[in-house]
């Protein structure tokens, strides 16, 4: 690392961005544009991520080989934010950096007429990485909340009561082997206005831009809300959120890695032991043409 990089171990990363579940969120005072546990910049980061690659990649192997072996052990990175937060790029430049055989990512924008046939879990149950598996979705079940509530799309007791559906979901998860990673990526309004503005500005970013945006911008503080709610009722010591400020690319991308990284280490992955006679089979090969 050069001499110009300041930072804190990573392995502080989940105590400085993990939200305590109990306690109160407010996010108008949360900054969006604050990088918790590291000085240097960009550059700075940037070298502590490179150092992080081969770790998380080692980790991921790690937690593959494991299900391959009948482990049950699998990781569902839960990615929520605001449009331009960086959902996406997150599954591009953290998730990026492992063998892509071991991760799923999958998406849930409005359900389509089957699933709203089913529970609001159904869809996200049908989607759940298996064991060895890192998953990713970009926004998730609490959409079935948050876009719900604020288009009010349901009456509030329909929703209101998914609060405790979900937490009760969870905790059967990780009972079930799933390290849960619940990210808020958390941007100001005037980012996201300059990311929009950006995509309309370049023909390669057409595709990325939705009109819809704007109404949603509109309904900013409704979201802000919902959002805040989300955080102060659904993070339980099982399964906590994290709260990521994504202004800056290269630290929300720096962070995630980071907190990916301390939370498998945790896990003490260890690789699977041979389930065969290694010596005997070392003989076979040799003796073989």
């Amino acid at each position: 690392m050069g001499k110009h990089s300041r930072a804190v171990d990573p392995a502080q990363l989940t105590d400085l961005l993990r939200l305590e579940p109990g306690h109160g969120v407010d996010l108008l005072s949360t900054s969006t544009g604050a990088t918790p546990g590291i000085s240097g910049g960009k550059s700075a980061a940037r070298e502590l991520q490179a150092d992080l690659a081969p770790r998380l990649a080692d980790l991921q192997e790690r937690l593959y080989a494991v299900g391959r072996s009948g482990g049950r052990q699998r990781v569902l990175v839960v990615l929520q934010g605001m449009d331009t937060s960086g959902k996406g790029g997150v599954s591009r430049h953290v998730l990026g950096q492992v063998d892509p055989q071991g991760v799923t990512i999958a998406g849930f924008g409005a359900p389509t007429e089957e699933e709203r046939a089913h529970d609001f879990l159904w869809r996200i149950e049908a989607k759940l990485p298996r064991p060895g598996q890192i998953g990713v979705f970009d926004r998730s079940h609490y959409e079935d909340i948050v876009a719900v509530r604020v288009h009010e799309l349901l009456p509030p007791a329909v929703w209101e009561a998914r609060y405790d559906r979900i937490n009760e979901w969870e905790a059967g998860l990780v009972a079930d082997g799933v390290l849960l990673v619940k990210v808020f990526l958390h941007i100001s309004r005037e980012t996201s206005k300059k990311r929009l503005l950006a995509r309309l500005d370049d023909p390669t970013k057409f595709w990325k831009y939705n009109p819809g945006d704007v109404d949603d911008r509109a309904k900013w503080p409704a979201f802000q809300q919902a959002y805040q709610d989300v955080l102060e009722r659904c993070g339980t010591d099982a399964a906590p959120w994290y709260l990521v400020p994504a202004d800056h690319k290269w630290y929300r991308d720096f962070a995630v890695t980071s907190l990916l990284v301390e939370l498998l280490e945790a896990q003490h992955l260890e690789w699977p032991g041979a389930d065969f006679d290694v010596e005997a089979e070392k003989a076979r090969l040799l003796a073989a043409e």
